[in-house]
């Protein structure tokens, strides 16, 4: 009998721990289904910087003023992300020239994708939360020109001119600014946050061997605690 974990994976497309959280998740995921466990992931909104200007801020000067970095340390920082990411898979090109983005509308896309484009679905979100990871972590592409946007739902399999239909129309703000209260509401402040049928939570860019651990426990108290 197979134990389905519902997971809420709590994330901003800037944050390169929420890539390599993400791996490390499906990672355990992939490690646990001979084991009877396995999971519905719904990705939910946070925004690392909701004030960011439209033009963004280049990384080395955002990790400066708001971490108080140096650039040596900020280049040593990014190294560790790259390599962290590329353990699961992951290839990440980000430099000292690349640019933090305000990322609202990639979370109205993603809430396009995951309620309501093909009647809503999670492997859509997945993998529109990909491309939109490729197009910024990657790639180095600007997350708030629609182009760029609309051009990642069509990787991920959505619609290219029904995005550029949600981008234009200001589509399901509402909805991703009353998520994003929601999930702060319940304590969240840091990215990534996975959590797990409510109740669980496991905070941070972690391994493979960290959430397999943690996912196996979890399944376990709640077995145990049916019967």
């Amino acid at each position: 009998m197979t134990r389905t974990l519902k997971i809420d994976f709590v994330s901003d497309i800037v944050c390169p721990w929420c890539v390599v959280g993400l791996g490390g998740l499906e990672g355990a995921l992939a490690r646990l289904k001979g084991e009877g466990i396995a999971a519905d992931i719904t990705f939910r909104p946070f925004e690392l910087n909701p004030q960011m200007a439209p033009e963004g801020e280049n990384i080395v000067e955002h990790v400066g003023r708001k971490y108080g970095s140096s650039p040596e340390q900020s280049a040593g920082a990014r190294q560790l992300i790259h390599d962290k990411a590329a353990a699961v898979g992951f290839t990440m090109k980000s430099g000292p020239d690349s640019r933090i983005w305000n990322t609202f509308d990639s979370h109205r896309l993603l809430h396009w994708a995951g309620s309501v484009a093909g009647g809503g679905s999670p492997a859509l979100q997945r993998a529109l939360t990909g491309a939109l990871f490729d197009a910024h972590f990657t790639r180095g592409l600007n997350l708030t020109d629609p182009a760029v946007l609309a051009d990642a739902a069509a990787a991920a399999g959505l619609d290219r001119g029904q995005a550029l239909e949600v981008l234009a129309e200001g589509r399901y703000a509402e909805a991703v600014r009353a998520d994003e209260t929601l999930w702060t509401s319940r304590g969240i402040s840091s990215v990534p946050a996975v959590v797990i049928d409510g109740k669980y939570m496991i905070s941070g860019g972690q391994s493979v061997d960290v959430f397999e651990t943690a996912l196996r426990k979890i399944a376990g108290d709640m077995a145990a605690a049916e019967t």
